[in-house]
């Protein structure tokens, strides 16, 4: 059988149009890889805010309100990209936001703590409502038997494209610092590459995916704003027809805001608790993209054939291993192997809670429900980081009693994944009805 089989696909999709899709996840990758991730959260807590004790917190309380915003207003967004078919509109929209905002956090330097937390929030937004957006694409073209292996297949290699962007920047890097040029002269521009290869990359996707969905005749007379909210009220009051969904999304808020912690606040852990050289923590997370990617790749196809409860089950236990090892380690090998497992579970859990969304979202409100599916997602990423910062400060700077909490994140989250039948929610996405 072929590794990207176009039995996976839904009919009249062809596979330059999941490559077409699968480069957003490539083109947005670097954002987070670069910018929440490597460079930019250590260089905020130990260049800008100069390490002071509410350093932490602040990177955590300024990721905290972009989710919250997103959290707030993607739902609505949602379901107005839905009603009037506008998905890859709105996604032009938003990537240039990012692209925009990502670029001019080269002007943040130290001491202009506002400045940088300001342009997280809106670099950060913008991205969110990307990664939803796109992420509604997926049920238009994948079968439901081939969302895990579609999934896989975006965010795997999404994981190059964030290596292209920390590999860029580490070379940069390492000749700067060769040259004695200071954090504060070449991060920004470890945040110009970023926004080039995010920008340049996209185009792509804008190029070849195609927005199949078809505007509500309703909505264009009513007003897309009026008809979006009225549907999404509309929605809640039917979520009991979706319970399954509902399940997925209460799982989602705890397991995803341990990933969050990860994403957020990894380098941070690595130089200032295991005490990594920034050199050392970009290796380090150019070394997990790549376990991600080998994960999520792999583990698409293994969620198809063992069932995506399960899969992201296994994901999860994984997940606890690695909060627990982070925690009691001392040496930078025994962080390595804590950050191997993480790797490999990243890739693999988000894509698996994508694909589980896309399971349950029926044809005529994709947007919509993965904009709730957002919803969560963010709730979540408020949640995570933001109880690590508040742990790490009232602790006095403790950061193993904070990696250790978060392992109950995961906990729960595999508690609530125990009720979800996939069976019962598709059948509810598919009573639903199909595309108008």
């Amino acid at each position: 059988m072929a590794l990207f089989s176009q039995d996976a696909l839904n009919p009249g999709v062809r596979k330059r149009e999941v490559f077409g899709w699968a480069m957003y996840d490539f083109a947005n990758s670097g954002y987070t890889t670069v910018v929440i991730t490597a460079v930019f959260a250590a260089y905020f807590v130990g260049g800008i805010a100069q390490k002071a004790e509410w350093a932490t917190f602040a990177w955590t309380l300024a990721l905290s309100i972009s989710y919250a915003i997103v959290m707030l207003t993607m739902p609505s967004i949602g379901a107005y990209a839905d009603l009037r078919a506008n998905k890859k509109k709105l996604l032009m929209l938003t990537t240039a936001g990012c692209v925009v905002t990502t670029a001019a956090l080269a002007f943040a330097g130290p001491g202009s703590v506002a400045l940088a937390m300001v342009l997280i929030i809106l670099s950060n937004t913008f991205f969110s409502y990307g990664d939803s957006l796109t992420a509604a694409f997926l049920p238009e073209l994948a079968k439901p038997g081939g969302m895990g292996k579609v999934s896989g297949w975006g965010w795997s290699f999404g994981y190059f494209g964030g290596m292209l962007a920390l590999g860029l920047s580490l070379g940069y890097v390492i000749w700067a610092q060769g040259q004695g040029i200071k954090a504060d002269q070449f991060v920004p521009v470890t945040m110009l590459i970023t926004a080039v290869i995010y920008g340049a990359s996209a185009l792509v996707t804008f190029r070849l995916l195609r927005e199949r969905a078809v505007p509500n005749p309703d909505a264009m007379a009513q007003g897309g704003l009026v008809a979006s909210l009225r549907q999404l009220r509309k929605t809640f009051l039917e979520a009991r027809r979706f319970r399954d969904f509902m399940w997925l999304l209460a799982c989602t808020v705890f397991y995803q805001g341990g990933v969050a912690v990860a994403i957020a606040l990894a380098a941070i852990y690595a130089e200032q608790v295991i005490g990594f050289k920034q050199q050392e923590t970009m290796i380090l997370i150019f070394v997990l993209n790549i376990a991600a990617a080998v994960g999520a790749f792999g583990f698409g196809y293994f969620q198809d054939r063992i069932g995506h409860k399960l899969a992201l089950g296994v994901t999860l236990v994984g997940w606890i291993a690695t909060c627990v090892i982070a925690a009691i380690t001392t040496t930078k090998g025994g962080f390595w192997y804590a950050a191997a497992i993480a790797g490999f579970c990243m890739g693999s859990s988000q894509s698996a809670g994508r694909a589980m969304a896309g399971m349950f979202a029926p044809e005529k409100q994709l947007a919509e429900f993965y904009g709730l599916w957002t919803f969560a997602t963010r709730l979540a990423s408020i949640i995570g980081p933001l109880s690590y910062g508040a742990i790490t400060w009232m602790t006095g700077g403790n950061q193993r009693t904070a990696i250790l909490s978060t392992a109950v994140l995961f906990v729960a989250g595999l508690i609530l994944l125990l009720p979800i039948n996939m069976a019962r929610g598709r059948e509810a996405a598919l009573k639903a009805g199909p595309q108008a």
